[in-house]
């Protein structure tokens, strides 16, 4: 039971972020993994992956999509995308080290993070 709590805490905060700023997977489910349950990082992200794969957004993108937010076109063509760019993006960090694979993703993130604080 005591392993089921924090990975349930991991999802909410994941959903709730995910909710509010479309994000999730990659920005708190993979660090939250590493950080609190101590996983090795390919096996966080591919447990990441995994719990993408149901429709975990479903029912806030409805709430969107009530509420006149949602561009279903573009929504189709980013999914398509993302099924077919997952599986590469799985490949090329499969063939990297576990630490050249954190430091990849450390260094996208501080360029994501400066690109919002600086603007457009």
């Amino acid at each position: 039971m005591m392993t089921y709590l924090p990975l349930l805490a991991i999802g909410l905060v994941a959903g709730i972020l995910g909710g509010m700023f479309g994000l999730g997977g990659g920005l708190v489910i993979v660090p939250a993994l590493i950080f609190f349950l101590k996983m090795k990082e390919f096996d966080a992200l591919g447990t990441s992956l995994a719990a993408l794969i149901p429709p975990v957004g479903l029912l806030g993108a409805f709430e969107y999509y009530q509420n006149g937010h949602m561009n279903v076109k573009y929504a189709v063509l980013i999914a398509l995308g993302m099924f077919i760019g997952f599986f590469f993006g799985a490949k090329i960090t499969l063939g990297m080290s576990p630490d050249v694979a954190r430091r990849a993703y450390a260094v996208f993130l501080v360029i994501v993070a400066g690109k919002m604080l600086i603007g457009k």
